[in-house]
């Protein structure tokens, strides 16, 4: 009897595991929530920030993919979603000259819905830390960080990245 009370006792825990391994990201403070699917979007663009050592790949959902090989990105239209995938940056074992990823640092997105989001240029924000996706932010007025940052690039739609070029 107390074999099979382990038994059960191991299973429910392993089970409870599981579960806990496939629930979604909590929102973030915003509301805003994980975007379904994003790890198989395309990308938009590479890019690496010399000033905290990072590489980042800027990828988009079908809606921003079309918008780049068309060249119709400033404006973005809206439903653009875009996802910022954030690593350190490490030195490859076999290759120190090359530059890999390594340990991940958040992920970033950006929304477009130009009357949902107009008070922030048309645009939401959202961040998610770590392999363990923690929302970003204490409160929904984090956005406003987000946004003061792409301030800058108001004229290229509030939008940092430039779809790299394709043959």
């Amino acid at each position: 009897m107390k074999s099979f009370i382990t038994l059960i006792i191991t299973l429910l825990l392993l089970t409870a595991l599981a579960v806990a391994q496939h629930q979604k990201a909590q929102p973030a403070p915003n509301g805003i929530t994980l975007p379904e699917g994003y790890k198989d979007w395309r990308l938009i663009a590479p890019s690496h920030r010399s000033d905290n050592n990072t590489i980042r790949a800027v990828l988009g959902n079908d809606i921003a993919i079309r918008a780049a090989r068309k060249g119709k990105t400033n404006p973005w239209p809206d439903g653009t979603t875009f996802a910022k995938l954030v690593w350190k940056d490490r030195t490859h074992e076999k290759w120190p000259t090359a530059t890999i990823p390594g340990d991940f640092v958040h992920a970033e997105f950006m929304i477009k819905d130009s009357k949902k989001y107009a008070a922030t240029g048309g645009w939401g924000f959202a961040r998610w830390l770590g392999l363990e996706q923690k929302p970003y932010g204490k409160d929904a007025g984090f956005v406003q960080e987000c946004f003061g940052c792409h301030t800058p690039v108001k004229g290229n739609d509030y939008v940092f990245t430039h779809p790299a070029e394709l043959p």
